[in-house]
């Protein structure tokens, strides 16, 4: 489209015409048009002019939007570059990621997910620098200062607005799973089981070519054997992982009570000690009421884990953790991670309950890969589960305010020890008796130096994220 030559044409119509003729397009509006057609000349020449790429129309789509739409890569990076907010919304809630990912735009996709989170790690950092000295006031005080109400499979707060719902107790089922190391060799033996079964029906069919009796086994049989103690087990997907037997199901930490749905599945692993985190005292209040202070190997620490941190540190490592504090936001949740190397055993896996920008699905995708980037800053891999929910009917948010989950997939972390890992000492971290508890119970046990990192996870994550999900359409 030759912009400058419909100008022309327009500015000498009204010259000639009556008063009125239509108005010359706004450099905005010239903006909106050139974005949409990918002509990227013509879009740096309007931003040259001081066309405003904040920009929105009376639908609330912006010229990103529309070059996001279109698949125009170039024309999407000079938006970027130029100021154009990646999060803007239009008036139905869409953002450009998903105006990409409703047109299959995968390397828009992963360009606007780059910036996305390259921008947020940029703003917390200022954020964060902002804030030192500031006195700011306990993120949560609102939510542990009110009343709550349990309602069946509801936990409401004061206003209405659901702390957690029996909806989620599958997800919590499969944390539950995913942290306790009973439950993870029970996984591994299933699938020990399972590629044995499959290596032995394999060779059945093979008429020729059988080792013979005392020979070597083959490849799939050598990776169906159980491990001996200190070598690699066989994970649920096959894969070869560090791991190690215990006696017992190990020690298990859950910051976040809620309903107990998590806490009960922990139980149902015999875990050795089970260590239950609860800053709300009508939780707590519920808890004792429920016996859960006198069951076997459970103990409770009262108040925000930001008060009871030297405690925990000084019981760890644990070889389960798991995540679900409410009030909070994801700043709270970047610094409990911080603590989370001398926290967590090198063979431990640590999880937590993926609600964070739970109504927009590009939103989504950003904080999940910016947890995996600065998890992986301290030498943690992270994996994601995709989860079928299901569409989730009204009848399941009857009586509560807000419906605080939109998605048909849920994604469970799976957070472990990177191979070769060096714990990261950040400013302001204690290690204190945990880490030297980590060093002597690695001594005493001849644990293995990590885990087999995944291959490839942060480059694909984007892509399959948006392949398990439903894409918008627009």
């Amino acid at each position: 489209m030759n912009y400058e030559a419909v100008n022309k044409l327009e500015a000498t119509t009204r010259n000639g015409a009556s008063e009125t003729a239509a108005p010359l397009p706004s450099l905005e509006r010239q903006l909106l048009l050139a974005a949409a057609e990918g002509d990227a000349d013509e879009v740096a020449r309007v931003i040259d002019l001081e066309a405003d790429v904040d920009y929105q129309d009376e639908e609330g789509v912006s010229p990103l939007m529309k070059a996001a739409e279109g698949g125009h890569r170039t024309v999407v990076a000079a938006l970027l570059q130029s100021g154009a907010p990646w999060n803007a919304q239009d008036k139905y809630g869409y953002c450009a990621g998903e105006y990409a990912m409703g047109s299959g735009h995968q390397e828009v996709v992963d360009l606007l997910l780059d910036f996305a989170v390259q921008a947020e790690l940029v703003l917390g950092a200022l954020q964060r620098r902002m804030q030192v000295g500031s006195g700011a006031a306990v993120a949560n005080s609102d939510y542990l200062n009110q009343r709550l109400i349990y309602r069946g499979e509801q936990l409401l707060d004061a206003e209405g607005d659901a702390v957690m719902m029996g909806w989620e107790r599958p997800l919590m089922l499969r944390h539950a799973e995913l942290i306790c190391p009973g439950a993870r060799e029970a996984d591994e033996t299933t699938t020990i089981t399972t590629i044995s079964a499959a290596a032995a029906e394999e060779e059945e069919e093979e008429e020729e070519g059988r080792p013979a009796e005392g020979t070597e086994p083959s490849v799939a049989v050598a990776a169906a054997t159980p491990p001996s103690e200190g070598s690699g087990n066989v994970s649920r997907t096959g894969t070869q992982v560090q791991g190690r037997r215990r006696g017992g199901g190990g020690r298990v930490l859950n910051v976040g009570f809620g309903l107990g749905i998590v806490d009960t599945a922990i139980q149902s692993h015999s875990p050795e000690r089970h260590t239950i985190v609860e800053a709300h005292p009508d939780v707590y209040e519920h808890m004792v009421q429920q016996g859960w202070a006198e069951r076997p190997g459970v103990r409770i620490l009262k108040g925000r884990w930001q008060e009871v941190l030297p405690e925990l540190l000084a019981d760890a490592p644990y070889d389960g953790i798991f995540f679900d504090t409410y009030g909070e936001y994801y700043e709270e949740m970047r610094e409990f991670h911080k603590h989370l190397p001398h926290l967590l055993a090198r063979n431990g896996v640590y999880s937590f309950f993926n609600g964070l920008a739970s109504d927009n699905i590009f939103f989504h995708m950003v904080y999940c890969r910016l947890i995996s980037l600065e998890l992986a800053s301290k030498g943690l891999t992270v994996e994601y589960e995709p989860v079928a929910v299901g569409s989730l009917g009204d009848e399941v948010w009857q009586g509560v305010r807000s419906k605080y989950w939109h998605f048909e997939t849920y994604f469970i972390p799976r957070v472990t020890h990177g191979e070769s890992v060096e714990l990261v000492e950040e400013e302001g971290a204690d290690q204190g008796e945990g880490e030297d508890r980590a060093e002597k119970e690695e001594g005493e046990e001849g644990e293995g130096e990590g885990r087999e990192r995944a291959g490839g996870e942060e480059e694909g994550q984007g892509e399959e994220l948006i392949q398990a999900t439903d894409p918008v359409g627009h």
